[in-house]
């Protein structure tokens, strides 16, 4: 397959030229692109977009877009039907999934405790991580945690409050790379890979993961030794994104950034993975995450829950305010969050890439609906260099779409009211 290389420009009129030259030049069109755009969702967005917005939509290739919004209807038992409708949906069009693998990583490591079926191990079991090989770190305390101690359940918190990365290296450290992803693979998400950490690590030390201790007052519960995974992965595809970057030693590299050995994540398996979890009867038995109930209960808490509403972890919200981690809708901006309007979702960002799949509901005027979008931000075509155009392209776009599918919604006729 052709490398793919991506320059995005955000400010419109006075870069159309360098826009038009770059799409001719820049941009191989993919053999075997598997492309899905619905005509529904690409005039409804279309006809309401703003001068912004539009000029997004109107450069796919240089902005690297991708929406899917998921329509709701419920029968008289308020059972919930899905349909998905897809804007610029490509499963071979990578993008950096940055922090939403998170979110299977959170499901795999619940599934694993209730897996081993030890009597007082559970999520909030005190979790002690070692080290047993180059660059691992130990823990041994939480001071965010209501008892000073980390768990699984504490982990798992603030991925989904403010998506920490130390709670995610922690969980892929518990899961193992082998079990995550053969976990993903056998549910029938095949492209999907999750293979590093959120710290400088190379390939090799990824695949090693740390001894951990589970031990509760005072007495071990369970040992896990360090976990090695010897399982290839197809890195056959090349994946290339920018013009240059800057490596690990701060220099500047005149050269197109590679990304054919990171995570990937295909925005379709992340919008199952979350219907999955949230509404578990609406998918096949084989793409059920094996929760118990408990645990269901606690996942949908923390997927909806703000940072201002927690008190273990306690944060800071004039850096983590309550839409720190809600692009749609309300992320530009700083938008306040109408108490009747509940976000269950997971966001991403970096490299320019922002992400976020979200299943959002209006509780006053009983609307519901899901809706993820990826969208790649990088006017200088330089990764690393931390200038990215989020506050002024990313946010705005993640809201405009929010509004627009919200109004749609509230305006749709429905046979059924959701009754939540």
């Amino acid at each position: 397959m052709m490398s793919k290389l991506i320059t995005v420009f955000s400010r419109a009129v006075c870069y159309l030229p360098i826009l038009l030259l770059l799409q001719l030049l820049s941009f191989p069109i993919l053999a075997q692109s598997q492309e899905k755009t619905d005509r529904f969702l690409e005039k409804l967005v279309r006809r309401n977009a703003d001068d912004q917005l539009k000029m997004i939509l109107n450069y796919p290739d240089s902005f690297r877009y991708q929406l899917i919004y998921t329509k709701i209807d419920r029968n008289k038992k308020n059972e919930p039907s899905f349909r998905n409708y897809y804007f610029h949906v490509d499963p071979s069009l990578y993008f950096n999934p940055a922090s939403m693998v998170k979110l299977p990583t959170a499901l795999i490591a619940l599934e694993k405790l209730n897996d081993l079926h030890i009597d007082g191990l559970d999520r909030s079991t005190p979790m002690f991580t070692d080290s047993g090989y180059e660059k691992q770190t130990a823990v041994a305390v939480d001071a965010s945690s209501e008892n000073g101690l980390p768990s699984i359940g504490h982990y798992i918190k603030k991925v989904f409050l403010v998506s920490d990365n130390e709670a995610y290296n922690r969980l892929y450290e518990f899961v193992g790379q082998e079990l995550l992803n053969k976990r993903l693979w056998e549910m029938g998400y095949h492209q999907t890979r999750i293979v590093r950490r959120f710290v400088t690590m190379n390939e090799e030390q990824n695949r090693h993961t740390n001894p951990i201790r589970f031990i509760k007052n005072g007495r071990p519960i369970h040992q896990q030794p360090g976990l090695y995974n010897s399982m290839p992965f197809d890195f056959s595809t090349k994946v290339l994104i920018g013009n240059a970057h800057y490596n690990r030693e701060d220099s500047l590299i005149h050269e197109a950034m590679d990304f054919t050995t990171h995570n990937n994540f295909p925005l379709e398996d992340m919008q199952q993975v979350l219907q999955a979890v949230l509404f578990p009867q609406s998918v096949p038995a084989s793409k059920r995450f094996r929760i118990n109930e408990a645990d269901h209960r606690f996942l949908l808490e923390y997927l909806a829950k703000l940072p201002s509403q927690s008190h273990h972890p306690h944060y800071d919200t004039a850096e983590f305010f309550d839409s720190y981690a809600k692009f749609f809708l309300f992320k530009a901006g700083r938008s306040k969050i109408p108490e009747y309007i509940q976000d269950f979702n997971k966001t991403g960002w970096s490299y320019g890439f922002l992400t976020d799949v979200a299943y959002i509901r209006d509780t006053l005027n009983k609307v519901e609906f899901m809706l993820s979008g990826t969208i790649y931000t990088n006017r200088d075509g330089i990764l690393n260099d931390d200038k990215y155009e989020y506050e002024e392209t990313g946010y705005p776009f993640f809201k405009k779409t929010g509004e627009i599918i919200y109004s749609y919604e509230l305006k749709r006729k429905r046979k059924f009211r959701p009754k939540f």
